[in-house]
């Protein structure tokens, strides 16, 4: 669940962030795939780290 909700929060921070320096449509889909994957990546590890602790 967190690796979902870092994915789909890091696709809207990373369509803003391009949208707000001037980028096209493009552009947006771009950063909102990255951003969205380094998000989810960091969900996956924290969620791993959160069942090895429990």
């Amino acid at each position: 669940m967190i690796v979902i909700a870092g994915l789909v929060l890091g696709a809207i921070l990373g369509a803003r962030t391009a949208l707000k320096r001037g980028g096209k449509r493009l552009d947006a889909l771009q950063y909102a795939a990255g951003y969205g994957i380094a998000f989810a990546l960091v969900g996956l590890f924290l969620t791993l780290f959160i069942d090895r602790m429990v």
